[in-house]
């Protein structure tokens, strides 16, 4: 009986030891099985980071770029649209554009259109020098980086946009101005001036007014009799030069237009008027576009001065360089040049706009 007891004793403390062995073997397959699981969540994380990384690569490469242009004015301003068209979307990139039709509200409702719909860059030609302040600090907010084309804005905090690529204005009249001079330098005065400005408060009629003024101003001879706004159309360039012919014909030595399209519009009134434009009448002109080429062949026409619109690809450079994370200057000027009736005929095949 003894015997037995102790047998079955035995066999008590082998199963218990059985059991203990069997649980720890569940313990070790699930310790395992945590670590690979451990395993597969840093295979998982380490490829969702690849993949937010490649995707980040591909924003960079491919931005959204909305552009507000002025309007469609002008052969200089349709050609500028087009130029900034083309290099965005050559570029790979996507493009939202807004004509403002030369209104300042449609402009800023177009910003503001941008900035909901979180497009990586804004572009825009401001129709006027004031009043964007309140919706460039929207989008400086909304971390949305703006670029200034051809035309600049006045307001005090130049953090508001990343930089401004155009024309230098003032150096525009100022070569218009040094022009004349040295054109009218064996004539006695008074020299007799009417100004057909662009856009009341834009930059370029601010601005090559200015120029302009500054250079004639040195010399007595030189006088400005009338000035008006043309709006930077040819019809209104007509319009206002047959008022001045009007009230000053016989008095007008010299017509200065802040841009060519208001030059040929004046033209048409000049001839209409029975004198001869570039003869009985001076004129001047600024954008170098292809009609002002076709007026001085033709002999009606005698200077154009550059303002270069072809500056979409140089746009696009920029804005890439600005998401490389590239420090830009604030202003950066397009080259130009000036151009007179004796190099117009041979230049007018070349002209792109």
């Amino acid at each position: 009986m003894k015997r037995f007891l102790e047998a079955k004793g035995l066999l008590v403390l082998l199963f218990a030891l059985l059991l203990l062995l069997a649980a720890c073997g569940s313990a070790d397959e699930s310790g395992g099985n945590d670590e690979d699981a451990s395993d597969d969540t840093e295979q998982t994380e380490d490829g969702n980071d690849t993949e937010n990384q490649d995707s980040n690569d591909q924003a960079a490469e491919k931005l959204v770029i909305g552009f507000s242009q002025v309007g469609a004015e002008s052969e200089w301003r349709t050609a500028n649209t087009k130029s900034i068209q083309d290099a965005i979307k050559d570029a790979g990139h996507e493009l939202k554009f807004s004509d403002a039709q030369q209104k300042q509200e449609n402009q800023i409702k177009a910003i503001r259109s941008f900035i909901t719909q979180k497009v990586d860059a804004i572009v825009f030609s401001p129709v006027v020098e004031t009043g964007f302040e309140t919706v460039l600090q929207e989008a400086k907010d909304a971390g949305i980086p703006v670029f200034l084309v051809d035309r600049a804005v006045d307001v005090d905090d130049d953090s508001l946009w990343a930089t401004f690529l155009g024309s230098d204005f003032v150096e525009e009249g100022r070569k218009a101005g040094n022009w004349l001079v040295e054109e009218m330098a064996d004539k006695e005065g008074p020299i007799n001036i009417v100004e057909l400005q662009g856009t009341v408060g834009s930059a370029p009629a601010i601005d090559r007014k200015e120029g302009f003024e500054e250079i004639i101003g040195e010399e007595d001879k030189f006088e400005i009799i009338k000035s008006q706004t043309g709006d930077f159309t040819r019809a209104k360039g007509k319009e206002v030069m047959e008022a001045f012919l009007k009230s000053d014909g016989d008095n007008i030595d010299v017509l200065y237009a802040h841009n060519d399209d208001m030059a040929i519009g004046a033209i048409q009134a000049i001839e209409e008027y029975g004198l001869k434009p570039a003869e009985d009448i001076t004129i001047i002109g600024v954008d170098a576009v292809k009609g002002a080429f076709e007026a001085m062949a033709d002999g009606k026409m005698n200077v154009t001065i550059e303002c270069n619109p072809l500056f979409g690809p140089q746009l696009v450079d920029l804005i890439e360089q600005h998401f490389a994370g590239e420090e830009l200057d604030k202003r950066i000027a397009v080259e130009e040049s000036m151009y007179t009736m004796d190099q117009a005929e041979k230049l007018l095949p070349t002209r792109e706009y």
